[in-house]
Parts: structure tokens; sequence; C-alpha cells
């Protein structure tokens, strides 16, 4: 089970950094969406580095808990229009 568990951190650590990478924010600046999207963007960034710091402390639980979050504020801000992704990605699910 651990070497599950730390497969499955890996994986998602990546993939939020992935879709970190690949996701542009789309409404323009100085509009009420655009300070959503950023705000958005920075809670799973800020997911990522918390994912970082749980991993190296060895605690992959809250390390993968972390990353799923944050994976979970992009791709939920994808579905609504805050975020434009390139279409032969399928890191979200849209």
């Amino acid at each position: 089970m651990t070497a599950d568990l730390a497969e499955k951190t890996d994986r998602y650590g990546e993939m939020l950094a992935d879709a970190l990478a690949a996701a542009e924010v789309a409404p323009p600046p100085e509009t009420p969406a655009h300070d959503a999207a950023v705000e958005c963007r920075e809670m799973a960034s800020a997911y990522l580095d918390d994912g970082e710091h749980f991993r190296a402390a060895d605690d992959p639980v809250n390390a993968l808990a972390s990353f799923s979050y944050g994976y979970g504020w992009l791709d939920c801000g994808v579905r609504i229009g805050l975020f434009e992704v390139p279409a032969e990605t399928d890191l979200f699910t849209v």
C-alpha cells in the first residue's frame, strides 16, 4: 500500500504542476472574473507548495491531499471559464 500512496502522490504532484503550466487566465484584466481566476490560480499554486512541503517532510497523505485540492481549484476554474487550456490536453474534465 505504501508504494501505491507514493506513486499516487507523485502522479498528482506532477499533474498539478502540469495543470498550472497549462491553464491561462481567460477573463480580461480589470474584471471581477479575472480577479477570481488569479485568486484561484494562487490557491492552486499554494497547494502545490504545501504538497511539496509535506512530501519533503515524509507526509505523503497530506501531500496527496494538498495536490488534490490544488488540482480541484484549477479543474473547477476551467469548467466555469476562468481558464483557457489547450484543446489537446487531457488534464481537465471539460
